[in-house]
C-alpha cells in the first residue's frame, strides 16, 4: 500500500464533498440538528401532570390534602369539575392528564381516624406516563397520611409511631434523575451510527453510476488503498461531528463528562471506522446510490434507536431480541459512552465492550476489503 496513492484517493473524495454541499451538510449539519432536535424533544422525565379536582367535601382538610398536589413540582391543577361527565371531557380534550376525586365524607373520616377513600383517575393511553404518575400521587397520599398520623399521636400524648424500617434512597451517577444525562450520550452514538453509514454508503455506489469506477479500475490503485482513501475524509468529518457532540453536550444540554474525554474520542475513532466500513460494505454491494441509502438506514438507524439499550433496556426485552442485540455495534458503543459519562470508569470495567467495538471495527474493515474487486462485474 502506497500512502501517495491513498493520499490521491483520498484528496478526491475530499474535493467532492467540499464542492458537493449536500454531502458536507449531511456529514455536519445533520448531526447537529438530530443532536439539537433529539435532546431537547425526547425525554422521559414526567414534571407537571394537568389534573383537575372534584372536590366533593369542600373542607379545610380536604384543601390541605388538595394543597399538597398543587405544591407539588410534578403536578400542576388546571381546574375543578363538578362531575364525572366533566371530568372525563377534561382528560378525552387532553386538558388533563389525571383527576382527583374526594369524597364528602372525607373531612370525617380523616378527623375519626378512619380510611379515607380517595380516587385518582388517569389517562392510560401513555402507559409509561400514567405509571409514573400514579408513583408520584401515591407518594403525594402517603406523605399525607403519616403527618396525619403524627399529628393524631401528639395530640393524643401517645408515643411517637416507629418504623421498623428505615429506607433511606440514594441515587448514584444521575443524582437528580434527569433523563438528558443518560439520553445524550446514547444519542450520540446512534447519530454516529446513522450518518456515518449514509456518508460511506453513497461512494462507491456514486462512482459506478457515475462511470467513473471504469477509469478507477484502470489505475495502478489498489482496493485497499481505495478504499482507505475514501475512507480517510468521512472519518476526519465524523471525528468532527464527535467533537461538535461532546461541546454540545458539555455547553449546551449541560451533560456532566466525568470520564476521559481521551477515551470518548478514542472509542469514537473505533467505533466511526467500523460504522464507515459497513457503509462501504453496502455501497460496494448494491451498486445503487438509492438502494445504499434505503439499506444503511434499515440496518443502522432501526436497530441502533431499537435494540442498542440506547431507549429501551435490554434486560426488559424478549431472550430471543436480547441475543440479537449482541450483533448490534451500537449496544456496546452506547454502553461505553454511558460508563464513561456518567460513572467516569475506564477500561478497566469497559474492556469487554471496547474489544467487541473492536473487534467489530476490524470486521467491518476487512470485509469491505473482501468485497470490492477490480472488475466490471
Amino acid at each position: 500500500m502506497k500512502p501517495l496513492r491513498v493520499w490521491a484517493v483520498a484528496r478526491k473524495e475530499f474535493l467532492h464533498i467540499v464542492r458537493d454541499p449536500r454531502s458536507l451538510g449531511m456529514g455536519i449539519a445533520i448531526p447537529m440538528l438530530l443532536l439539537v432536535l433529539f435532546g431537547y424533544a425526547l425525554t422521559l422525565d414526567v414534571d407537571n401532570v394537568p389534573l383537575v379536582v372534584w372536590d366533593q367535601s369542600g373542607s379545610q382538610v380536604s384543601r390541605d390534602f388538595l394543597s399538597r398536589f398543587a405544591g407539588s413540582r410534578y403536578f400542576t391543577v388546571v381546574g375543578d369539575v363538578r362531575n364525572y361527565r366533566n371530568l372525563e371531557r377534561a382528560v378525552d380534550a387532553r386538558a388533563a392528564l389525571a383527576g382527583l376525586v374526594i369524597p364528602s365524607d372525607f373531612a370525617g373520616r380523616v378527623a375519626s381516624g378512619r380510611d379515607a377513600a380517595v380516587q385518582f383517575i388517569i389517562d392510560g393511553s401513555d402507559s409509561n406516563t400514567a405509571t409514573i404518575a400514579i408513583g408520584y400521587a401515591e407518594a403525594v397520599a402517603r406523605t399525607y397520611s403519616a403527618d396525619v398520623a403524627l399529628k393524631e399521636v401528639r395530640r393524643s400524648g401517645g408515643r411517637a409511631l416507629h418504623s421498623p424500617i428505615d429506607l433511606r434512597p440514594r441515587v448514584w451517577f444521575n443524582a437528580d434523575l434527569e433523563s438528558k444525562n443518560y439520553i445524550i450520550p446514547g444519542l450520540i452514538a446512534v447519530i454516529m451510527m446513522v450518518i456515518a453509514a449514509l456518508l460511506t454508503s453513497l461512494t462507491v455506489a456514486r462512482e459506478w453510476e457515475r462511470g467513473t469506477m471504469e477509469q478507477l479500475i484502470s489505475t495502478p490503485v489498489t482496493g485497499p488503498e481505495l478504499i482507505l482513501g475514501k475512507l480517510l475524509p468521512y472519518f476526519a468529518i465524523g471525528m468532527l461531528d464527535v467533537t461538535i457532540a461532546v461541546a454540545m453536550g458539555e455547553w449546551l444540554f449541560r451533560v456532566p463528562l466525568r470520564g476521559s474525554a481521551a477515551l470518548v474520542f478514542g472509542m469514537g475513532a473505533v467505533f466511526l471506522a467500523g460504522a464507515l466500513s459497513l457503509g462501504m460494505v453496502i455501497s460496494i454491494v448494491t451498486r445503487s446510490q438509492l438502494l445504499a441509502s434505503q439499506l444503511a438506514m434499515v440496518l443502522t438507524f432501526l436497530p441502533s434507536f431499537l435494540l442498542s439499550g440506547f431507549m429501551y433496556a435490554i434486560a426488559n426485552m424478549p431472550r430471543p431480541i436480547q441475543l440479537v442485540t449482541y450483533l448490534i455495534p451500537a449496544r456496546y458503543f452506547v454502553a461505553l459512552l454511558k460508563g464513561i459519562y456518567l460513572k467516569g470508569v475506564g477500561l478497566e470495567v469497559l474492556a469487554l465492550e471496547a474489544g467487541l467495538l473492536g473487534l467489530f471495527g476490524a470486521a467491518m474493515v476487512l470485509l469491505a476489503n473482501v468485497k470490492f474487486k477490480k472488475k466490471l462485474v
